[in-house]
């Protein structure tokens, strides 16, 4: 898979391309990462990419030009090695859509996506309505620049990635994969400071263990993020089993 990341701090990715498990599927030549510089394309001797915003107000504003240029030479390159290429392009933006699993698993069928990291108070609106595709927001709360969010987004496309996880069915099993939060997960020893393991999890009946994962999932989700569960369109079997075990809890 290939990205394409429009920023003016390359650098802040190296904590993605370097560490973990996407520096390992960079390793495996699974991902392709291009950075994309608007300074390279600006056209005076300071390379400018901000301006104040029309009609006042504080902060700076992107640049159309330089952005526009960008894009333009990023399309070009793509054509060279497929003739009817166009590029899917995000921008990282506090207005988006929120980021879901469900999204994360559509963008990652894309052989390709550009990421545009706003800085500032934005992006002139023009460049957006020009050459973005859709903008995707993942949180609501403010961040210096689009790069975080850019880089999170990207950990979870390639985490999807065949090859990229140590176990293949690692992330089929995490939370929102199915709609629903992860159950709990222990590891040895089997107490700590008086908590011991769940019985089940230690009695090698896979059977059992199976059917005290998917409670537990419903019972966290449940409790944790009901909204989850709002979405979900339960099964008359669901349902019923879902009230069942909320009763053994009460």
């Amino acid at each position: 898979m290939r990205f394409d990341v429009i920023t003016l701090f390359s650098d802040m990715f190296n904590a993605i391309t370097q560490q973990g498990i996407s520096r390992r599927a960079f390793q495996k030549e699974l991902v392709d990462l291009h950075f994309w510089n608007p300074r390279d394309f600006t056209h005076d001797r300071h390379k400018t990419v901000d301006d104040r915003p029309y009609g006042g107000g504080p902060g700076m504003l992107m640049m159309y030009q330089p952005l526009k240029d960008t894009f333009d030479a990023l399309d070009q390159t793509l054509k060279q090695s497929q003739p009817d290429a166009k590029t899917h392009v995000v921008y990282l933006s506090p207005q988006g859509q929120p980021l879901t699993q469900a999204k994360v698993e559509e963008l990652v069928e894309r052989p390709q996506v550009t990421l545009l990291c706003g800085r500032y108070e934005g992006i002139d609106e023009r460049l957006i309505e020009q050459c973005v595709d859709e903008e995707i927001c993942v949180g609501d709360f403010i961040v210096s620049g689009g790069e975080l969010p850019a880089m999170m987004l990207m950990d979870a496309m390639i985490r999807l990635l065949p090859g990229a996880l140590g176990h293949s069915q690692s992330a089929q099993q995490d939370s929102f994969s199915d709609g629903l939060l992860d159950c709990p997960h222990y590891t040895r020893p089997e107490s700590v400071d008086g908590m011991l393991v769940p019985s089940v999890l230690l009695e090698g009946h896979h059977a059992k263990i199976d059917e005290w994962r998917e409670r537990q999932k419903w019972l966290r989700t449940h409790a944790r993020r009901p909204d989850l569960i709002e979405k979900l369109a339960l099964t008359s079997e669901q349902r019923q089993k879902l009230d069942a075990w909320l009763k053994l809890v009460e």
